[in-house]
This record gives C-alpha cells, sequence and structure tokens, in this order.
C-alpha cells in the first residue's frame, strides 16, 4: 500500500488570548453575562474544527491509531515497544496517527517515520504547552477534545493501546462504547503490556461481568497483547477480512436502477 504523503504539513490556528481553552468555555457553567451572550459564533467555530479535520485527513487510508502517556520516557521498555509496533504497521502499510505530543505518541510517530509511513499527529491545546514532536509529517492542532476524538475514530481501523492515564482510558473508554452500541464498525482494539492493562481485564471479568453491566463478548473482544509483532498481526488479519467483506458486499449490492435510487 502506498501511504506516502508530503512531509511537513500542518493546520495550526493560535490561539487568541483567552482562547486557548475553547471546551473548558463551552463546557463550563455559564455565567449570568455568557447567557445573555449567543452561543452561534462558538457552534460555527466548532463546525468549521470538524470540516478543517475532515479535509485534512480526508486521504488517510488505511491507518490505526496509538495511544500512551505523553510522560512516557525514552528509557521505558514501552517507548521503545510502540517505535517498533508503529514500524511494523508503517511497513506493512499502515499510516499511523497520534495525539502529536511527546511519550507513547512521540515513539510511535517515530516508528512510523522510520518505516516511511505517513506519521499523522492531532494535537490539542492545553493550559501546559504540548508541542508537536518532530516526527509528524501531518499534523493539527484542535480546541476541542471531542472533535479530536472524532478524527481518531473516523480513520482508523485499529487503536493499539500503551500504557497512559486519564486521556488513555477516555480514548480507549470512548472507542469501546461507540464498538458495544454499534454506532461504529467493530475493529481490533488492543491493549499493549499485559503487567500494566491485566489489572483492568481482571476487573473488567471479575466486577463488570460479574455484575452483569457487559457481556462476555465485549471483553473476549479486547487483544491484550505483549509482542509488537502479534499487534500487526491482529490489525492486519482484520483489515484483509475487512477488504474481503466489503468487496463481497459492494459485488453482491444490485446496480442503482434496480434498487430504484436516483
Amino acid at each position: 500500500m502506498d501511504v506516502g504523503q508530503p512531509l511537513g504539513q500542518e493546520i495550526h490556528i493560535p490561539p487568541k488570548p483567552r482562547e486557548a481553552l475553547e471546551d473548558r468555555k463551552l463546557l463550563d457553567r455559564p455565567s449570568r453575562q455568557e447567557l445573555l451572550q449567543s452561543e452561534s459564533w462558538r457552534v460555527l467555530r466548532i463546525t468549521s474544527e470538524f470540516v478543517a479535520g475532515f479535509d485534512h485527513l480526508a486521504e488517510v487510508y488505511p491507518a490505526v491509531s496509538i495511544f500512551g502517556s505523553a510522560r512516557t520516557q525514552l528509557a521505558s521498555e514501552y517507548y521503545e515497544a510502540a517505535v517498533k509496533t508503529a514500524e511494523l504497521l508503517g511497513k506493512a502499510g499502515f499510516a499511523v496517527i497520534t495525539g502529536g505530543g511527546p511519550g507513547i505518541m512521540e515513539a510511535a510517530n517515530k516508528g512510523a517515520r522510520q518505516a516511511g509511513s505517513l506519521s499523522i499527529g492531532c494535537n490539542i491545546e492545553l493550559p501546559f504547552e504540548q508541542h508537536i514532536n518532530q516526527y509528524v509529517d501531518k499534523a493539527m492542532t484542535f480546541r476541542y477534545f471531542f472533535v479530536r476524538k472524532t478524527m481518531f475514530i473516523k480513520y482508523s481501523e485499529a487503536f493499539i493501546t500503551f500504557p497512559g492515564g486519564f486521556g488513555t482510558l477516555d480514548e480507549l473508554m470512548g472507542a469501546l462504547t461507540l464498538i458495544q452500541t454499534k454506532k461504529i464498525t467493530n475493529f481490533p482494539v488492543v491493549l499493549y503490556g499485559s503487567e500494566y492493562w491485566g489489572g483492568l481485564f481482571d476487573w473488567l471479568r471479575k466486577s463488570v461481568l460479574g455484575a452483569n453491566n457487559i457481556t462476555k463478548e465485549d471483553v473476549d473482544s479486547l487483544h491484550l497483547v505483549d509482542d509488537p509483532v502479534k499487534v500487526r498481526d491482529i490489525v492486519c488479519a482484520f483489515h484483509d477480512r475487512a477488504v474481503v467483506t466489503n468487496g463481497d458486499e459492494d459485488e453482491s449490492r444490485p446496480p442503482d436502477h434496480v434498487r430504484g435510487e436516483d
């Protein structure tokens, strides 16, 4: 697969004073003064951010999203594992999408770059500055978390989750919720690091499944791995099945005039 793209593409709208946390303004309880003001311009700004993201990533295919802590150090075993995982996926023809920051995100973008694959960073404006790492070829900086998360979902065929904190858990659980509720097509969700994620698996099986709040299929759909090669194999196997299935579905559909469509 040819995933090569021009390097150095970036969209970044610098925040004006007091605009660095637009999502906070949107989600915080409004003051009396704000209640008297129209939210129309904010809605238009959100819409424009969606449109910019769709335009910027429209040609990205196939791709995977890799998540993990921004605090992961270069010396960590997970940093090197993320580099290797992204490199293997890149050589298999996949673009790599991350949050564009340091830690695991940097490692994954580095692996994609080493493989000659498209390395994408979807950064977010935070109260503390988070610069896009040096291994990103195609970048965007978002104001709103929910817009950014939509891009991760929309343009990925798999989620690979390395050890991380609240942000990583948010992205993981958001994807699992969308899959469980059939809001998106099921795709592989891989958790890398059994030592780190094993307790979560135990809790899901014993407490959450035990309380009948999820199904056995929900738990079994997760992949817990410790080998970058295994991650690549899971993603490639799913992609190959999806290509065949989609192709069969397209071929089995009757022509438009038979279906009565205009």
